[in-house]
């Protein structure tokens, strides 16, 4: 399981078959994740005498969150899900982030930061989706005002103090697991080549570049 989304960046190896399901995990810090994310994972791999191909899948979590860091476990992601023969399973990290809580009855709403004023929101019943959307302050308030927020970030504690919301510790890659036995259960899987990372808004790259001027017609 591959995390380099958010601040720090996480891997981690896992067995069901094992009394304790978390075989190997290690943090990768700080933005050292583009450097050190496949390293650490042979490394892992080979303390634990695992093969590549023996994986039931490999897991990553695809975004939102740093599009550096998003990049970079895609990418990973996809080339050791394709150089094992191996399923590949893309997980949202505030998919992750709502599963912090126990929500009960009640809808979770995930938010995290996304800079310039806008946070990255996850609306949650359980582990269903209701929609993931990028948002400004104003909206969020009024689309998170019944149930429970739960935020993994200060900043955004302190900026959404009004709706009281339960601050708890950044999800890591060993928090995917029951999402990825789930999915490997059911038989759920990504397609390696068509997946793209849960940006849920465009690059500075595109935000920035210039419009391309209409060709003239003949």
């Amino acid at each position: 399981m591959i995390h380099t989304a958010g601040g720090e960046g996480s891997v981690a190896l896992a067995d069901t078959e094992m009394a304790s399901a978390i075989v190997a995990t290690e943090v990768l810090p700080g933005r050292s994740s583009s450097e050190r994310l496949v390293p650490t994972v042979r490394r892992l791999m080979a303390s634990s005498g695992w093969l590549l191909r023996e994986l039931a899948a490999v897991v990553v979590v695809y975004g939102p969150g740093s599009f550096t860091g998003v990049r970079v476990g895609v990418s990973a992601a996809k080339g050791l899900s394709e150089a094992g023969g191996v399923p590949l399973i893309a997980l949202s990290r505030l998919a992750l982030l709502a599963a912090a809580v126990n929500g009960g009855e009640q809808m979770v709403h995930a938010v995290l930061d996304a800079g310039r004023g806008e946070f990255y929101y996850g609306e949650y019943m359980g582990k269903r989706c209701v929609r993931e959307i990028l948002a400004g302050a104003e909206d969020l308030r009024t689309a998170a005002s019944g149930g429970l927020v739960v935020v993994c970030e200060l900043k955004v504690a302190e900026a959404l103090r009004e709706l009281r919301p339960k601050l708890v510790d950044e999800p890591l890659a060993g928090d995917a697991l029951p999402f990825a036995v789930e999915r490997v259960v059911s038989g759920r899987f990504d397609d390696a080549a068509a997946l793209d990372a849960n940006y849920l808004r465009r690059t500075d790259a595109e935000i920035f570049a210039k419009p391309t001027a209409p060709r003239a017609t003949r």
